[in-house]
């Protein structure tokens, strides 16, 4: 019904009771109170027809009513802090001293009315479950964040950590380039000042764990520090970012209140400066919801007295800095740009193929090294593996000091003395070796006795077939080696200013061993079996049964095996093994009867 309607509905019933009708029969008549209608006549007579019009029912005064001068401090604080909600509001107006401290919904409703609050679809957030550490220093949340722009166009990451408990930050340190070093480095700063936390839970990114490396699983540099500090090391779910939620939230927090907000730093010293200045206030200042309104720093407890509570020696402005109360055990120093050799541990993949450095350098191994762990010690010059304290190969490095300071990032520790002679010189990536200098290769023996060398093939012996043999070369000669004896001699097939390119060339580790022994000086006494066989290093002769009995002596010669009986040679069989002979004599029954014929023969 609208007003003017309404105001001649009740003009009709005002003046039936004016006209003397029961004021009881009129009100029943049009739905109305005896009291109403009294009120409609009275307001008739005092104002006539615009009396009858409905008033507001607003009273006249709210005593209740919010100051307007505190109304105006809240939209105040709201324009000068668009991220300040109702909660804060009211927070910062107690801070204030403000009386009475209006509501956080009073707060909310004059923010609405004044229209500070964007109108916005209400999201229903997922449930997760929550948890939290019951006291300071159990556990630090770790991340990296970037987006800290430098003047010269480059944008340095933000090594954080958090508190768990207390939300305190530990850890807000400026990193040009986010390896592995820089920040266990950073890490070990904050548990020197702070102390050595019982837990530590990050993400899976590869400066924190090296469970997901390829081919095989590593252990970092800062999965070390952990362990040597006693510190359990927890790792999110891959692709879990809420486990880590304390972090993320931080870093939101960052982000809209001072990473949007700045120009780019001059230097990474500036940007940190900066940092630490915002870092310091949030710590301090800056009150926390999730902790009912109290700073970090109200509820954050080092482990026991750090740097922050040692009083400066004012004695000398040179003595020493006060000892440190906290014990850390911090990363290994980084080597030094001269190419400092590292030494560390890696385990051979199936294939043989050992990295040393991604993309830089390689060495193949046997497949049956596949599974073993070996040492790799390494510089500039040359690269040893060894297994079961002994080097198995020995190559030319291709590495660069940068590459050096990566392993030691990765955990390779300093390197103690090289374990076998350094890899040839290399001259503008050329190998060289110097005057009277002899390198050495090793070579596998074909079928027919020979092998390959810069092309050509060069006659070893048919009894080495099969074999690896070791050929030094000095320019003059060319040796043949096996089982640490001199089998051979030759005239060097290969000009000196070439020996050095030979594939596999190295520098020999150990003098040339002596030649073997004269044709013939090697004899051995055998009785033959009832089946007329004797066995001789490994390799059975047949003689026939009629020498059953016998006693025979044998002369080991480089290719054949004479065996005689006192004066006649019975049998020459071509030598097909090389195990060295350890029985020279027969004892027991029989063995007198071949005192005689134990002289040397004529023949042999």
């Amino acid at each position: 019904m609208d007003q003017q309607t309404l105001v001649e509905y009740r003009y009709r019933a005002v003046r039936e009771v004016l006209g003397g009708s029961p004021i009881g029969e009129v009100a029943v008549r049009y739905g109305t109170s005896r009291q109403s209608l009294h009120s409609w006549r009275r307001r008739f007579e005092q104002q006539g027809m615009a009396g009858l019009a409905d008033r507001s029912r607003r009273p006249t005064n709210s005593p209740g009513r919010l100051d307007s001068e505190i109304e105006a401090l809240i939209c105040q604080l709201r324009r000068a802090h668009p991220r300040w909600g109702a909660r804060r509001i009211c927070y910062e107006l107690a801070q204030r001293d403000v009386e009475p401290v209006p509501s956080r919904a009073t707060v909310h409703r004059v923010l609405t009315r004044n229209g500070l609050v964007d109108p916005q679809a209400q999201v229903h957030k997922r449930q997760y479950k929550r948890w939290q550490r019951a006291a300071p220093m159990h556990l630090w949340q770790m991340d990296i964040v970037g987006g800290l722009p430098l003047a010269d166009g480059r944008e340095c990451k933000l090594l954080t950590g958090i508190d768990d408990h207390s939300r305190f930050v530990v850890i807000a340190a400026v990193l040009p380039a986010p390896s592995g070093r820089a920040v266990c480095e950073a890490f070990a700063a904050a548990m020197r000042r702070y102390g050595v936390p019982s837990e530590v839970l990050t993400d899976n990114g590869g400066q924190f764990s090296g469970r997901h490396h390829r081919p095989q699983p590593v252990e970092v540099l800062f999965e070390r520090v952990c362990r040597e500090n006693g510190i359990m090391q927890r790792l999110t779910k891959p692709r879990s970012p809420t486990t880590t939620g304390k972090i993320e939230r931080f870093h939101r927090t960052l982000r809209e209140e001072f990473l949007n907000h700045v120009a780019p730093f001059e230097s990474p010293e500036a940007a940190q400066a900066a940092v630490d200045a915002w870092v310091s206030a949030y710590n301090h200042q800056r009150p926390h919801q999730a902790l009912d309104m109290a700073t970090p720093t109200s509820l954050f407890r080092p482990n026991g007295p750090t740097r922050l509570d040692a009083r400066p020696d004012t004695r000398s402005e040179e003595s020493s800095p006060p000892a440190l109360a906290v014990t850390v055990i911090e990363p290994a120093p980084a080597p030094s740009s001269d190419g400092q050799a590292v030494e560390f541990e890696a385990r051979v993949p199936p294939s043989g193929e050992l990295s040393i450095r991604s993309g830089r350098q390689q060495i193949s191994l046997h497949e049956a090294m596949a599974g073993r762990t070996v040492i790799v010690w390494a510089d500039l010059r040359s690269i040893h593996v060894s297994a079961d304290g002994h080097v198995i190969r020995t190559v030319a490095s291709r590495l660069r000091p940068d590459d050096l300071r990566d392993l030691t990032m990765r955990g390779a520790r300093p390197a103690g003395p090289a374990p076998s002679k350094p890899a040839l010189r290399r001259v503008n990536g050329v190998p060289v070796i110097g005057a009277g200098e002899a390198v050495e290769i090793t070579r596998l023996v074909s079928y027919d006795g020979t092998v390959s060398i810069a092309g050509t093939s060069h006659l070893i012996g048919f009894a080495w077939a099969g074999r690896r043999t070791a050929l030094r070369l000095d320019g003059h000669l060319m040796h043949a080696i096996a089982d640490h004896a001199l089998i051979g001699s030759w005239p060097c097939p290969i000009a000196t200013d070439q020996l050095a390119r030979l594939q596999g060339a190295r520098q020999p580790t150990t003098p040339l061993p002596p030649p073997p022994l004269p044709s013939g000086s090697l004899r051995a006494q055998r009785k033959v079996h009832a089946n007329g066989k004797i066995m001789v290093a490994r390799q059975s002769i047949k003689l026939g049964p009629r020498h059953a009995g016998k006693v025979v002596i044998v002369v080991v010669e480089d290719t054949h095996l004479r065996v005689l009986h006192g004066e006649e040679e019975i049998a020459v069989r071509p030598r097909r093994s090389l195990t060295p002979i350890t029985r020279f004599h027969v004892t027991g029954a029989g063995a007198r009867q071949a005192t005689d014929d134990d002289k040397p023969s004529s023949t042999s």
